[in-house]
């Protein structure tokens, strides 16, 4: 495998992954985990990402950032790039782009240079903190855009925490993985 080249790599691992199912039950220990770091509790403005598929969900984790005072921004899929609009409550989201519920057309922008912490999904990650997205490349421009100063989490079920992902370039990792099992730090 390690002869191939990326993207068929990351074509196989991406399908591995759309065959798995979310493990029943544990999203929400995977939630609890997160919102049990110091990282999380301490941010003021947090991207969140509204779960399609089997990724783990973060409508819990939205609600208690909202109560705890955060300020919340989901990203709006505009071309190739993502927007980041304040959302006070997951409900709020509407179906958008491929069906991945996005803020509402009259939610406000959330400067990228406000934000302290993502909260990003990934198909799999590995233990150094490589994302496999689903190649679309938008969390990768957004990482890139945003810096170094703010933190970046990957959100997953422990089942998708792989030894390697194969990494372009352009590919942006994440500092922390958190599982229904454990916290990786990279």
């Amino acid at each position: 495998m390690a002869s191939e080249p990326i993207d068929t790599e990351k074509g196989r691992l991406r399908a591995w992954a759309r065959a798995l199912p979310a493990p029943p039950g544990v999203g929400d220990r995977a939630q609890e985990r997160l919102l049990g770091l110091a990282e999380v509790g301490s941010a003021r403005t947090v991207c969140l990402y509204s779960a399609i598929g089997s990724e783990v969900p973060t409508d819990r984790a939205s609600r208690a950032l909202a109560v705890g005072g955060a300020v919340l921004a989901y990203p709006r899929v505009r071309g190739t790039e993502l927007e980041l609009f304040g959302v006070g409550d997951p409900s709020e989201l509407r179906p958008g782009y491929r069906g991945i519920r996005e803020p509402p057309a009259d939610a406000r922008p959330v400067d990228l240079a406000d934000v302290d912490l993502f909260v990003v999904p990934g198909m799999a990650f590995d233990r150094r903190g490589n994302r496999l997205g689903r190649g679309g490349g938008h969390y990768d421009r957004l990482l890139q855009a945003a810096g170094p100063r703010a933190r970046r989490i990957g959100l997953c079920y422990a089942e998708r925490v792989l030894e390697r992902i194969p990494v372009a370039p352009w590919d942006r990792s994440v500092q922390c993985i958190v599982t229904e099992n454990e916290v990786i730090r990279t």
